[in-house]
């Protein structure tokens, strides 16, 4: 541990701050503090914790490995879809049984079975569940398909790309198509996911109801703080060392890397697949938070979006993909929730709500231009100039160029 923290000087700070922002909101929230906080506001802080966590996924195959992937938000639309089922059929389930409790005649576990995907898929015309529903009533089994889902996926698609050697805008183009055609299979009434109606109610947990929402969120808050700090740790760990700098020579020489004897398509297939994994697991608890997922969730945009928070906040840089994430997602809910003020400049108004992706792509332009570090990039000025001098008798080498290397 004191090896990671040697190589990655921003683990204490980024814990530590993570930890000091967690208590703030804890003692401002209605549930356990003075409730200056509304329960709203703390539902939109955890799910901005889950997309700073997909942002560091996505920063690691893109701003580490190389690989643009505009697909990651899809592995994130499936880990909510697999939790997602989960808490429709459970919750379901709870209505169907109080229905039935005073029927003359107890229902059987069948007519039990029917009435809930009755209630469920009724919205879309079907009656019966699909086959995918299979392990629905099962917490434990759709846990499991929140990791294996969007890691064979990745895992599947991964190896066909990188066996065939497809790199560069080619391979985005890939994971942008298959992004595509997943939202649009989804979108389908037939698909077994309820079409455009999504997984709805997802914030009402089974079992939960008399807990307060305002307790529930700050659960979830907790935990997305949780799984934010094992990803970083998890992602430090695996940017760092001997498999770190093979990662990082991919990035900038893969020809290179490849001609020293390195397995590149292994390398990338392991970072492509356990990104993807971490992602599901980001987006499993972002949606009982959201309340609920529809395919237009993993549509291109959102993956192209995630790029947009990594480059903002400097991607190769861990805790600039969680910057990026955490600024633009809380100003975007500010810009489009109607929370900035309309400008009226006589001849025209601008409405924020329309105008809020004009300013991001402004923005993502110039930071391209004229700061490709990002925001993270500030940081490393700051550090960099909070080093201290080295001075006095800088080595033995007399020959050496020491104080020109001192000051590098």
């Amino acid at each position: 541990m004191r090896e990671l923290v040697r190589s990655n000087p921003s683990i204490p700070w980024f814990l530590g701050i993570l930890a000091a922002f967690c208590l703030g909101v804890t003692f401002l929230a209605e549930a356990t503090g003075t409730g200056a906080l509304s329960t709203s506001f703390v539902k939109t802080l955890g799910r901005t914790l889950c997309l700073c966590l997909v942002a560091i996924a996505m920063d690691v195959v893109w701003g580490y490995c190389g690989i643009l992937s505009l697909g990651h938000m899809a592995f994130f639309g499936l880990g909510g879809y697999a939790i997602g089922m989960w808490l429709m059929y459970a919750r379901t389930e709870l209505i169907v049984a109080e229905s039935l409790a005073n029927a003359p005649i107890p229902p059987t576990p069948q007519e039990v079975e029917d009435a809930i995907a009755s209630q469920i898929f009724g919205v879309v015309g079907a009656s019966d569940f699909p086959a995918i529903w299979a392990f629905a009533d099962s917490f434990v089994l759709q846990m499991a398909m929140v990791v294996l889902v969007p890691g064979l996926l990745a895992l599947v698609f991964g190896w066909l790309a990188f066996r065939s050697r497809v790199t560069g805008v080619y391979l985005s183009i890939l994971t942008q198509a298959m992004t595509l055609a997943l939202s649009l299979y989804l979108f389908q009434n037939d698909s077994g996911l309820r079409g455009n109606n999504g997984l709805s109610g997802l914030q009402n947990l089974p079992g939960l109801g008399a807990v307060p929402q305002s307790v529930v969120s700050i659960a979830f808050f907790w935990a997305s703080a949780l799984a934010l700090a094992a990803g970083y740790l998890a992602f430090a760990w695996a940017v760092s060392g001997k498999m770190g700098s093979v990662v990082r020579g991919i990035r900038d020489n893969e020809a290179r890397v490849r001609f020293l004897g390195y397995h590149v398509e292994s390398f990338k297939l392991f970072v492509f697949t356990l990104t993807a994994i971490v992602s599901g697991l980001a987006g499993a608890l972002y949606y009982p938070q959201a309340g609920i997922i529809n395919p237009a969730e993993i549509a291109p945009i959102a993956s192209i979006y995630l790029a947009v928070w990594v480059a903002i906040g400097g991607r190769g840089r861990l805790y600039g993909a969680a910057i990026g994430a955490a600024l633009v997602s809380l100003l975007s809910s500010w810009f489009t929730g109607g929370g900035a003020p309309d400008i009226d400049l006589g001849f025209y108004e601008i409405q924020w709500t329309d105008w809020w992706l004009v300013l991001l792509g402004v923005s993502f332009v110039a930071v391209t231009l004229y700061a490709p570090k990002g925001i993270g990039g500030l940081v490393d000025l700051i550090a960099e100039r909070r080093r201290p001098a080295r001075t006095g008798d800088l080595g033995p080498d007399t020959s050496a160029l020491r104080k020109t290397e001192a000051a590098e």
